[in-house]
């Protein structure tokens, strides 16, 4: 049965096999001691970061928005926008071995297995897995590097004119870089498509692979700790350091925040003094309980 998946806070009762395979939380480190901040500035760890209403796409702040940066996983979300604009999304994908060939983190496929891509959008998205991005970009371009090519000229078309792509994932190369203002356009774009904003606001999924279900669980953690988060991707790699994009609805309006080169507890804290700062621009009040529940702590 290639291609069931069920979108579900719990497994799927199809065979007595099933079998979660779940990630651990990452634990935050101490905050380092915060550097004065200049009127009008947020304190934030982050190198770059944006803020965009997402109605009418003006930026609501800026820090150092035009500076290079590396995306890290955040690349899956052009991946994820250039395989869902090219349709047929319930075609099977057949697992080439070129398509393993590539670091963790990875749903671990196996050559000659079979997906619908919309199922690996999920894994894309959701346990954001390099392999699959390796087996969408190849089935969509016919190779990793067409499929690069055809992600900077989307993003340039997107006004992300800063930016180069050479890969599907975001592993790190020195060729392969972005600007937050970049990013909050691509985003932008993603964030119009109502699959793409179906899965990236998608706590956990399972995917029937073999005769196991495997749990696709989200990193974003913001969809459990931040009242109102509609998604979107998190990142990482030494290069980079931490990196996420963030969306987040109130009061019928909604904003985009996209942090880049920060570190453990600013990916979340930065993301989550964003948004906030969003809707306080924009004149929506916040509900009676606002804000990041401490990493670490239970649902």
């Amino acid at each position: 049965m290639p291609g069931f998946l069920a979108v579900s806070a719990a497994a799927p009762k199809k065979t007595s096999t099933a079998k979660a395979v779940q990630t651990k939380a990452a634990v935050a480190k101490p905050a380092a001691s915060p550097e004065p901040i200049a009127p009008g500035e947020l304190p934030l760890a982050a190198k770059s970061a944006v803020l965009v209403d997402m109605e009418s796409g003006g930026f609501l702040y800026e820090k150092n928005p035009d500076e290079i940066q590396y995306p890290a996983s955040t690349t899956k979300i052009l991946t994820a926008l250039l395989v869902i604009e090219a349709g047929e999304l319930d075609k099977l994908v057949t697992v080439d071995i070129a398509d393993t060939k590539v670091e963790p983190s990875a749903l671990e496929i196996k050559p000659g297995e079979q997906f619908p891509r919309r199922h690996l959008l999920y894994a894309l998205l959701l346990k954001s897995a390099n392999d699959v991005a390796m087996c969408l970009a190849r089935d969509n371009a016919g190779s990793v590097e067409a499929f690069a090519e055809r992600m900077t000229k989307r993003a340039g078309e997107l006004g992300a004119t800063n930016s180069h792509f050479t890969n599907p994932h975001g592993l790190h190369d020195p060729h392969h870089f972005t600007t937050a203002h970049d990013l909050a356009k691509i985003s932008l774009a993603a964030m119009k498509n109502p699959l793409f904003r179906e899965i990236v606001a998608t706590p956990e999924a399972w995917l029937l692979k073999g005769d196991q279900f495997v749990q696709l669980r989200n990193h974003n953690k913001l969809l459990w700790k931040f009242p109102g988060c509609t998604g979107l991707k998190t990142g990482f790699t030494r290069a980079a350091q931490q990196t996420l994009v963030s969306s987040a609805t109130r009061g019928g309006r909604e904003v985009i925040s996209v942090v880049l080169r920060t570190n453990s507890p600013g990916i979340w804290t930065d993301s989550t003094t964003l948004l906030g700062y969003g809707f306080e621009r924009l004149g929506i009040p916040a509900p009676a309980r606002d804000g990041l529940t401490p990493v670490g702590s239970g649902r």
